[in-house]
This record gives structure tokens, sequence and C-alpha cells, in this order.
């Protein structure tokens, strides 16, 4: 275990790697560096100035030492004037006064030219906004799924399978764009008994009125997808050879399903569960941008919609880093829920 453990995390390592390559090569493309020297200087600067802003703050410098210096394999080089004095790119940040190693191994992500700020001190506010979202998802999302997958599928065919079925895949049809006007409609324009905005929950303290729908919205795709992939594990075990044979034995039709068929039913499951965590890293974007609820997802809109680079680039690293990471929880989920399974 302990050696498909460091070679997967080696791979994970330089999957990061290559990603985070991809990612930078993408943001750092001219059009984007042009709209940032705008943002950052006039909207009616001339093109010569523009690209004497671009070349005095290294964005002209070869494209694998900027790489290099973001990362932290490099040493960071201070920007100076005619004079020859350090002076910083952007007001707001203090940048290296000297060549020093200052990248993404150091923990400086750079700055954020959108909130005027240090990206390490603006991101880390926006993961624990999503991360409590995410919490509430996986507590609503997981057990209904769990229960209503195992339900439809500890009898294949019945006429509850049948209706779990068609409600899980009209779930799972719906995406949150979709769902979450519906949901506004009803229950906070039409009904008035929810919040349509969760802003709230950040300034006066999460509550059912004004948490429930951005959870629900969120929740509502997961629980079709998961509980679909229940159900076709289930059906499956609950044909084979041991499950007929406990039957023989006298056992009652739910200490077969608890304590033989449910638990090998469940390993498809967990995969579809991991991989909740980097799709609610994009479901996230739609609806907190929808119920104005300031994490990660806002961020990243507010971020792209102004051209700010170095939070773009921290905001693509973690969700590569989230990927990896649920992949690798994952595979070594597979050997405790499934003794048979061995890792050469």
């Amino acid at each position: 275990m302990l050696s498909f453990f460091l070679r997967r995390l080696g791979v994970m390592l330089l999957t990061m790697l290559c990603l985070s390559f991809v990612v930078f090569f993408f943001v750092n493309l001219d059009p984007n560096l042009h709209k940032m020297a705008v943002f950052q200087t006039e909207v009616h600067a001339s093109d010569q100035e523009l690209e004497n802003w671009l070349q005095r703050n290294g964005y002209r410098d070869n494209f694998f030492v900027r790489y290099a210096r973001w990362i932290g394999l490099a040493p960071k080089q201070p920007n100076v004037d005619a004079n020859g004095q350090a002076v910083p790119r952007f007001r707001f940040c203090n940048d290296v006064s000297e060549p020093q190693f200052s990248g993404v191994i150091e923990g400086d992500f750079g700055c954020s030219t959108a909130f005027r700020t240090t990206v390490g001190k603006r991101l880390p506010e926006a993961l624990a906004a999503t991360g409590i979202l995410m919490f509430w998802v996986m507590i609503v999302m997981v057990p209904v799924a769990l229960l209503i997958g195992v339900l439809a599928g500890m009898r294949e065919g019945s006429r509850l399978d049948r209706t779990l079925s068609v409600a899980s895949i009209a779930s799972t049809a719906t995406p949150e764009y979709v769902s979450g006007v519906i949901f506004s409609a009803i229950f906070a324009t039409g009904l008035g008994l929810l919040n349509g905005s969760a802003a709230t929950a950040q300034t006066q303290g999460i509550s059912f009125y004004n948490f429930t729908l951005p959870v629900m919205t969120l929740a509502i795709y997961g629980i079709g997808y998961i509980a679909r992939m229940t159900r076709a594990s289930m059906a499956e075990v609950m044909t084979a050879q041991y499950i007929r044979t406990a039957r023989l034995k006298g056992l009652s039709f739910r200490a077969v399903v608890m304590k033989h068929a449910l638990r090998n039913a469940l390993i498809a499951p967990f995969t579809v569960i991991m991989l909740q965590f980097p799709w609610l890293l994009t479901g996230v974007v739609i609806v907190e941008t929808m119920y104005n609820y300031k994490g990660f997802g806002f961020l990243l809109v507010q971020a792209a919609q102004n051209n700010d680079i170095d939070l773009v680039l921290a905001c693509g690293l973690f969700s590569v880093v989230l990927v990896l990471l649920t992949q690798l929880i994952s595979d070594i989920g597979y050997v405790f829920l499934n003794p048979r399974i061995r890792v050469s």
C-alpha cells in the first residue's frame, strides 16, 4: 500500500506540474496581458506605453523563465524604474526588492488586481466559504442519493424502482442554472419561504432561510447521478451467486441487503461520490454567482471578468490539486471497501 501511495503521489505531482504549465500558458496569452496592461495604466494609453509597462514588469521575459518564477523554481527579479530603483508592479502589493525565490512553492501566489490585495489573503476566505457550502451539499446529497439508489436496486423492475429511476433521470437532466431559477421562482419569489440571496449567510450567519436554495440547487443534480449509479450497482450485486446462497440459508431479505449486498454495491458509487468534489467546483461557479454567495466560484468569475491573472492562476492550480487528490483518495478507498482488491 505504501509503495502504491508513493507511486500515485509522484504521478499526481508530475500531472499537477504539467497541468499548471498548460493553465499558465493560456492565462498568459498576449490578449490577456494586453488587457491587464490597460487596466493598470490608462484606457487611452498608447500601444507603446502598454508595451513599456509589460516590459518593465517582466511580462515580456522568456516564457519558461516566467513560469519558473511563478512556481518558485527561479528567483524573481525586482522591477526597476528609469533610475534603477525597485518599484512594485502594483501599488497594493509588496514585490521583491532584490532577487529571491518567491513563488507558489514558497506560498506566494501573487497579487489580485481585481480585489487589490494579495491572492494569499483573498483566496483562503473564498475557499472557506465554498468549503462550508460543499459540506452541507454532501451531507444532503450523499445519504439521500444512496437511499434512493439502494431502494431502487433492491427490487429491480418494481414500481418503486421505475418511479425513483424517473425522478433520478429528471434531476440529472436538469442543470444548475435551470433548477436554480425554478427553485428561486417557487420558494423565494412565489411562496416567500426562502431567501433568494445567500449573501446574508456570510454576514449574519448560516440559516435554513438563506442557505437552503444554494444547497438544494447543487445537491439535486448530484442526487440523481449518484442514485442511478448506486441503483445499477445494487441491481447487479443482488443477482450474484453469493446473494442467492445467503437467501437459501434462510437469512432475511433485510439481512442479506445490509450484511452482504450493500458493501459491494458501494464500490462504484464511492468513485462517483469522490468525483462530485471536482464537479462541485464547476457547479459553485453558477450557483454562487446566481445566489450572490462570495465563495470560490464567485471569486473565479470576478477574476476572469477583471482579467486578474494571478488570481485566475491560483484558482486553476487549486482546482487541479483537488481533482488529483480526490482521484487518489478514490483509488485508496477501493481497497478498504473490498478486501478482494489488492494493490500490486
